[in-house]
């Protein structure tokens, strides 16, 4: 008897992805636990293995489409099951046809609801909420009189081209039709980030002769997004200072090879995370977010680090806990979501949760830069590169001398709703302070 391939639900968090692309094609012999398909959450691939060995039947979902978990993606079983097993179709709600655009901001969003006219989606449904649709009026063009995305959306234009005032739901800014975005699950760590109330149409540039167009990979479109979101949702200030490094280095030297004793290689990441921490017990207010309703002020430290996937992009791994580990243990961690980011082999409750973010640009040779906040924290913290460079030492006599010393700059960008500019500056300067008394 064929056996159903179906989307797993890959986090507590994770209720959808995107299907990259099948490792087997249809007909195919595939092995039990043998990986079958490649799904992206999060900016996170993962490999989905086979539920059993046998015959890839068929493929129900192509690349590039965004399914919800449970979904049925296709189905294995013998040869001589291909022609006379009937097989049953997707769910209609379980997928969109075309990929929508995916979207950052963290909606509650309430479970599959079923009526007579078929599946009402997760997507219907708080498209449904937000402007008051009662969905009963609206005629559905999908399988078995479903209700789709494009139906909702073309029943709340024609209502606005017949004059009638559709309300959105209390305390929400209309959004513009274009720019409507299926809900995600809330990160149960994290309140929602409000989408902004006016977004700028894209523009788009021209192509000209000999111009190639290189389609959005999944990862890169999510970035961006994201990135536009962030700048969009909260003011960023950035604030710079620079810190002698002499103690860290030294210590680093001292402690190298026992450490490599252990495994694990002592990179100056684990350094900065240890300082973070230091601050953020300091000045707890600097591990928030905001919310209209108020001040989310996070007890649990959870630092994201960037991390590059090469080509690929950024992806941000998180530390939870970080105020549990000593450097050994932080070193360690750190070293194993670098290799499994680069490999692209983390999972995506590994991407979630932050409640603030490391970014160590200095790695390429830059000096400073003026990082993007990852939404909804409260700021990011960038690391430039460490130079020998030649400072001012002023003595207890009064005295100055000049000295060549490891100097680095820390650019600390924050959300001006949150931080005013004396709370920002305290911050960084017990990061600063942390890292230059280092003992």
């Amino acid at each position: 008897m064929p056996i159903q391939v179906v989307m797993p639900q890959l986090g507590e968090s994770v209720v959808e992805g995107t299907i990259t692309r099948w490792l087997k094609a249809k007909g195919d012999q595939v092995l039990e636990n043998e990986a079958l398909l490649e799904v992206n959450t999060d900016k996170v691939d993962t490999e989905i293995p086979s539920p059993a060995s046998g015959i890839l039947l068929d493929i129900l979902v192509a690349d590039g489409t965004m399914v919800q978990a449970g979904a049925l993606l296709g189905w294995i079983g013998e040869a001589a099951e291909a022609m006379s097993q009937p097989r049953q179709s997707m769910p209609a709600a379980a997928v969109e046809a075309t990929p929508p655009a995916r979207s950052s901001v963290q909606d509650v969003v309430p479970p599959l609801e079923r009526r007579e006219s078929g599946f009402i989606s997760p997507v219907v449904s708080k498209i449904a909420m937000e402007y008051q649709v009662d969905l009963a009026q609206v005629q559905g063009s999908g399988e078995g009189g479903r209700i789709t995305k494009k139906d909702i959306l073309a029943y709340v234009e024609r209502q606005r081209e017949q004059g009638r005032q559709l309300t959105p739901a209390p305390g929400g800014a209309t959004p513009p039709i274009s720019k409507l975005a299926p809900p995600k699950e809330l990160d149960a760590a994290l309140p929602a980030v409000p989408a902004p109330a006016h977004a700028e149409p894209a523009i788009e540039p021209p192509l000209l002769p000999g111009d190639e167009l290189v389609p959005h990979s999944s990862i890169r479109r999510s970035i961006a997004e994201h990135m536009v979101l962030s700048k969009h949702t909260s003011p960023h200030v950035t604030t710079v200072m620079e810190v002698d490094l002499s103690r860290v280095v030294a210590h680093r030297e001292a402690n190298k090879k026992s450490f490599a004793v252990d495994g694990v290689n002592l990179t100056y990441t684990a350094y900065f995370v240890m300082a973070s921490v230091a601050a953020l017990k300091a000045f707890p207010v600097v591990n928030s977010s905001w919310s209209e309703a108020g001040l989310v002020l996070h007890r649990l430290i959870h630092i994201g680090m960037a991390a590059s996937m090469g080509e690929a992009g950024l992806i941000v791994p998180v530390i939870k806990n970080a105020d549990a580990f000593s450097l050994l243990g932080l070193a360690r961690t750190i070293n194993d979501l670098a290799a499994r980011a680069k490999a692209r082999q983390l999972r995506p409750e590994e991407v979630k949760g932050g409640t603030f973010t490391i970014t160590n640009h200095g790695t390429s040779g830059s000096l400073f830069a003026t990082p993007i906040i990852n939404q909804p924290q409260c700021g990011i913290l960038g690391v430039g590169a460490i130079q020998k460079r030649v400072v001012v030492l002023s003595s207890a006599g009064g005295g100055d001398s000049l000295a060549i010393r490891p100097m680095v700059y820390l650019s600390f960008t924050f959300d001006h709703r949150i931080l005013d500019g004396a709370v920002a500056d305290a911050f960084l300067g017990k990061v600063v302070e942390s890292l230059r008394d280092w003992s």
